[in-house]
């Protein structure tokens, strides 16, 4: 009984929001006036620099563009059940059939930060994105450069931090 009803609340708990899509930097958006945070990955701040065959580059940017291409111009469908602290939805993202926060992981521009891992490591071992030069992890960069630091996402335990919020009722 307990699991129909735990279901039952995860499933009030889960936003989706679909329409059009402004990108502000390569792992959040605005969806129809919804600030969304793509969950799991961490990219390069907008204003971030880069190092690539001893030449800087502005990879914070460029992450911002690939994540306009990936989108290009099309539908972006997104679902997530938990806010960040500055109200942002965290969610997971897709185009179509093209999962957002995984493919910038996968083509090197951003992070794993509490997901994808295994796309990480993809992009790390085909120098792919910011994987061909060195680069600070964006969480250091903001770090340094006086930014708020992302809180932590791990998309796999957010519904499990809400159901140990919600078994200390019982």
């Amino acid at each position: 009984m307990l699991a129909l009803v735990v279901n039952r609340m995860d499933r009030a708990a889960v936003r989706h929001e679909a329409g059009s899509v402004i990108v502000n930097d390569g792992d959040s958006l605005t969806l129809d006036g919804r600030r969304i945070r793509l969950i799991g990955i961490d990219a390069p701040e907008y204003n971030q620099p880069c190092m690539r065959d001893g030449v800087s580059y502005p990879c914070g940017r460029q992450a911002r563009e690939a994540l306009v291409r990936l989108i290009a111009g099309r539908a972006v469908a997104c679902e997530g059940a938990k806010t960040d602290r500055y109200h942002r939805l965290l969610a997971v993202c897709t185009v179509g059939d093209v999962e957002l926060n995984r493919a910038m992981v996968e083509q090197g521009w951003a992070v794993a930060y509490g997901g994808y891992r295994d796309a990480e490591r993809a992009a790390m071992m085909r120098a792919a994105g910011i994987w061909g030069g060195t680069f600070e992890r964006p969480q250091d960069w903001r770090a340094s450069h006086g930014g708020r630091d992302e809180p932590y996402q791990d998309a796999s335990r957010s519904f499990l931090d809400w159901l140990r919020e919600f078994l200390r009722f019982f």
